[in-house]
């Protein structure tokens, strides 16, 4: 079955995905171009951008969020390209799962350096673009962010983290014409478990089990996120500061 389009009032719009070679990304990625934005695509793995080359309305570029210097570079470049910045949505995430008493530290800076860091400092080399345009921010958070959890403490508080950073940005940001959203997403069939190391059965008792807790009694779909992000990027001039469960009602 087609996705509707939105209502837009605006087409044309300029900006920036990240993780956009697969889940949630990717998602975003096709309903955009659906809508008519013009995009630049960033994710770190050039092998998940590879069936993009060629396409109208969008550039690929392969960045690692977590090092400043590529992400400068990028964010320059698509500026340059686009002639204006007027969304970003950072997708790009890492997941990890385990009990306090064996997760490793390393793990644990990994996902902070990609969800805490990563996403600040894309926003960071995107914002003059955005200030100039009066855009939007939309990050992706998660229903754990909301609700606590006792199987993946440390990614629930990286999210939970990205949440109170949209707020707080949405605070500083608003008096600039700057708008920044968050959702936040429930357990969501993407490629983010095996980028954590899981195996297929693994993912497999994850997603049951979280299925079982979640009131529709079922996992989400990639596009039924992306959905609520284009709204914000794309659609909404009054939201801002917002953290949108997206989550079949796990976070009640």
């Amino acid at each position: 079955m087609s996705t509707p389009l939105l209502s837009l009032r605006r087409e044309g719009l300029r900006g920036v995905i990240t993780g956009a070679g697969s889940g949630i990304g990717r998602a975003c990625l096709d309903l955009f171009l659906a809508h008519g934005a013009r995009v630049d695509a960033w994710d770190r793995s050039p092998d998940a951008l590879a069936d993009l080359s060629g396409q109208g309305n969008i550039a690929t570029r392969v960045v690692d969020i977590t090092d400043a210097e590529s992400v400068a570079t990028a964010a320059s470049e698509a500026t340059e390209s686009w002639g204006g910045i007027d969304f970003v949505v950072n997708c790009a995430g890492a997941f990890l799962v385990g009990p306090l008493a064996e997760v490793p530290v390393d793990a644990v800076r990994k996902v902070f350096d990609v969800n805490v860091l990563g996403t600040t400092v894309v926003t960071q080399a995107l914002l003059p673009a955005l200030v100039a345009s009066q855009g939007a921010i939309v990050n992706v958070a998660s229903s754990v962010a909301l609700k606590a959890t006792p199987s993946n403490s440390h990614y629930a508080a990286s999210k939970a983290a990205v949440a109170h950073l949209t707020r707080c940005w949405a605070l500083e940001l608003g008096p600039q014409g700057v708008r920044v959203n968050a959702v936040a997403p429930g357990p969501t069939t993407t490629t983010i478990y095996q980028s954590a190391g899981m195996s297929a059965e693994q993912e497999s008792t994850l997603l049951r089990e979280r299925a079982a807790t979640i009131p529709l009694r079922r996992v989400g779909e990639p596009v039924e996120t992306a959905r609520w992000i284009a709204r914000f990027a794309l659609e909404d001039d009054w939201t801002t500061g917002t953290v949108l469960p997206i989550d079949g009602g796990m976070s009640l």
